[in-house]
């Protein structure tokens, strides 16, 4: 494996300041696809949008990417990650501080995911211009802050590759996730009475009360090694006012674990607390709940080939690595659930991503480019073929 030379990595830089500033926020995603079909299509390379964002809502499409090997192989590895950022306001303004990247004023930086982003474009250079020792397909997904929506509606059985890695983990370089949860979103809308709460407060029943009730009686943080629960949205009352008993109240709630047995038990206990707290006596709401699974946990085995190819690519890097479990959930996810090969999400070494503290180093941006050059390379030895 030959490490990136300066020229990439000047290159590499570059290429992740001006993608960083380019507003993509889920949904939002046109400007940030089409710089990255222009990268591609310049190198000479065929890009297909899928036509998933009339489904979806989203901004874009799916982009898939093939490049071929220098020479015959059956090997064909895939590389994945997201166009789409976390919501923000204002305008992103990348800058390079105490040697790495930050957000120059209060929005996130958007390392998470354009840090593999930079790095997949500025490796395809190469592999277009010297040759891939294996097959590679690049998939840039649109949507997947919101669970996973552009990868959920992606047809995997349009890809070649027999392996794949998502660079999606905001972790030290090393770690390779071998598990991800299951997440249901729990949606509930409380309906009660509006009433003037100086002159007839009797009359009227609080829906903003009754999704209080409900938030503190469902289980909440990390229940165990496994699973977690949290109401991340409250909405409700009309806006700016305290003189009106709320009519209206919504709570947005979530469950993860890595027991899917586990997180439907939890699911149970959060719908109890909603409807526990519509019934009460003393101001009953009506009660419009959604439960949706919005994508599927997995746990892949230590020998798996594309983590066995992984490890070698991180010691030839010089990192040790490490197995974890992850509460989060990337692209792999929606790939696996639906069948596609098996992807193993790879920690990037980004840091505290969706906030606006958000950090990328300048040596694990140029690090993870080197990774990609020896994961390619190990995928071509034939100790990791699949019949090895």
């Amino acid at each position: 494996m030959r490490r990136a030379d300066a020229a990439e990595r000047e290159r590499l830089h570059a290429l992740f300041g001006e993608l960083c500033a380019i507003r993509s926020v889920t949904g939002e995603e046109r400007a940030i696809a089409d710089r990255v079909t222009a990268e591609l299509t310049g190198l000479g390379l065929a890009v297909h949008e899928d036509g998933t964002a009339a489904e979806t809502g989203l901004g874009s499409g799916n982009l898939l990417v093939r490049i071929p090997a220098a020479h015959p192989t059956d090997r064909s590895v895939g590389l994945c990650a997201h166009l789409d950022t976390v919501p923000h306001d204002g305008v992103v303004e990348p800058v390079r501080v105490d040697g790495g990247w930050e957000s120059a004023g209060e929005t996130i930086l958007g390392a998470d995911n354009k840090a593999a982003l930079a790095v997949l474009l500025v490796a395809a250079r190469r592999l277009v211009a010297e040759g891939a020792p294996v097959g590679v397909e690049l998939l840039l997904t649109a949507g997947e802050e919101t669970a996973l929506l552009g990868a959920s509606a992606f047809d995997v059985s349009t890809l070649r590759c027999d392996l794949g890695y998502v660079y999606d983990h905001a972790s030290p370089i090393g770690e390779i996730a071998l598990a991800s949860p299951t997440y249901y979103r729990i949606e509930g809308h409380f309906l009660g009475a509006a009433a003037h709460a100086g002159i007839r407060p009797e009359t009227g029943r609080s829906a903003v009360r009754a999704a209080a009730r409900a938030i503190v009686a469902m289980p909440h943080g990390r229940l165990d090694d496994q699973t977690t629960a949290n109401a991340g949205h409250v909405r409700g009352g009309p806006a700016g006012a305290t003189n009106v008993v709320p009519e209206h109240a919504t709570v947005l709630a979530e469950v993860r674990s890595l027991d899917a047995a586990r997180a439907e038990e939890v699911v149970g206990q959060v719908v109890d607390a909603f409807h526990d707290a519509a019934n009460d006596p003393d101001a009953p709401c009506d009660l419009d709940l959604q439960v949706a699974r919005l994508f599927a946990g997995y746990r892949q085995a230590p020998d798996l080939p594309a983590v066995r190819i992984a490890e070698e690519a991180l010691r030839a890097c010089g990192y040790a690595p490490r197995h974890i479990v992850t509460g989060g959930g990337t692209d792999a996810n929606a790939i696996i659930a639906a069948g596609g090969p098996p992807f193993v999400n790879l920690a990037n070494g980004t840091e505290r991503n969706h906030q606006t503290s958000e950090r990328v180093s300048d040596q694990a941006l140029e690090d993870m480019l080197d990774l990609t050059f020896a994961l390619l390379d190990a995928a071509a030895d034939p100790r990791f073929a699949p019949e090895a």
